[in-house]
Order: structure tokens, then sequence, then C-alpha cells
């Protein structure tokens, strides 16, 4: 057989956990990017920069002061317990909450590019036809960044699948409840099982082909507003 059956339960767990992640950024990540492609207030640098730090911080410090935050003594696992929730990390939704601060930026980025390549014009005509905001984000906004949300959710969602350091601290190794492939990778090559580390690596290196190719050759340009 091509891959394991632990292989498998690996690749399952990552793409649920991708694609769980990618929905969750898409709900929290688009009011952020349209704050900030829209604001012009001067804690936007300092906000920007909090957002964009997982793109420079090593994963393990990120890992780790989130293990910290939810562990039974910090402020977020303080509060699961209180509300019965018990304490996340090594378990999946610890996984994603992790992975969520991790890839922010995957997503924030490229919406705020797109938000801003719109325009203030398209939003003028809109008001003039008595659009309300909320309308004019909609109609207008949401369509003329489309590029930006399928760039958004494709990088956000390649991102998490390619994590290693923070789900490994958040997570820990726990066959079919946080071990996602790159870990799983890793456990090949402890144990020196280079042929299906080899086979499972291959699987995840089509992958990230397809989706650069999909990003650099059939992504359209976003349209600017006229």
């Amino acid at each position: 057989m091509f891959l394991t059956d632990s292989d498998l339960q690996a690749l399952w767990l990552t793409v649920r956990l991708a694609s769980v992640v990618t929905l969750i950024l898409l709900l929290i990540g688009t009011p952020i990017a349209w704050w900030l492609a829209r604001t012009k207030a001067w804690w936007k640098g300092p906000i920007s920069a909090v957002l964009a730090l997982p793109l420079v911080l090593p994963p393990s410090v990120l890992g780790f002061y989130l293990l910290l935050a939810m562990g039974p003594n910090g402020p977020l696992g303080q509060i699961t317990q209180t509300l019965g929730l018990g304490t996340l990390p090594f378990t999946f939704w610890g996984l994603v909450i992790a992975s969520v601060f991790y890839s922010m930026p995957f997503m924030v980025q490229p919406l705020q590019t797109a938000f801003e390549a719109i325009g203030e014009r398209p939003l003028e005509v809109a008001a003039t036809l008595r659009a309300s905001p909320l309308d004019a984000f909609f109609t207008v906004a949401v369509p003329l960044a489309r590029p930006g949300f399928i760039t958004a959710c494709i990088l956000s969602f390649a991102h998490t699948v390619g994590e290693f350091g923070v789900v490994l601290m958040i997570g820990g190794n726990l066959p079919g409840a946080t071990r996602v492939a790159s870990v799983q990778i890793y456990e090949h090559v402890e144990a020196m099982e280079y042929l299906q580390a080899h086979r499972l690596s291959a699987v995840l290196l089509v992958f990230s082909f397809l989706v650069l190719v999909v990003l650099y050759t059939w992504q359209p340009k976003p349209k600017k507003g006229s």
C-alpha cells in the first residue's frame, strides 16, 4: 500500500484542521482586513505588526506562549475550565486555535490588499444609490475583491497543512487526535522509516506544487475600481 493507515489518518486530520481553520479565518479575518484597508487610525500600524508577527516569529515561540495561555493557569485555560471545557492543549480544538493565530496573516494580508485595490469610487457610487455600508460591502466590495478571497483561502489552507512547530508544541503527537501529516513525517524519520516518510512527503510536495500552480497560473488579477 502506498500510504499506511496511520498516514491516511494523519492526512485526514490535516485536511480537517486546515478546512476548519480556513473557515474561521475567513469569518474573523474579513472584517479585520476591511478595517485595516479603510482606517486611517494611528494604531493601524501596531495592529498590523501584531497580526504579521507569525511571519517572522519562530513557531516554537508562538507555540510556547499559546501553550501557557491555554494551560490550566493561563487566561484562556481558566475560561475554558470555567465553561466546563477543560484545557485545550493536546486537543484538536487547541490545534485549531493555535493554527488560527499562526495563519492569520495569510488570510488578512491578501484581503487587505484586495480591498485597498478597489478604491473609493465604487463605494461612493453605491452610496449615491442609497446602499447602506453593509449592502455596499457585500454587493460591491466582496465581488471586486474575489481574487483576494481566493488567494487568502488557498494560502491559509496550504499554510495550515504545512505547519509543524506550532502544532507539535500545542498538540503533541496523539494518533487520531493531534498527529497531523507534518508530525507523522517527523515520526517516520525518527523511526528511520524513510520510505514511508518519502511517500507522505511526496504527497505534500505535490499538493504544495498544485497550490502554487493555482496561485501563479490560474489566479485572476484583482479588479480596480473605476
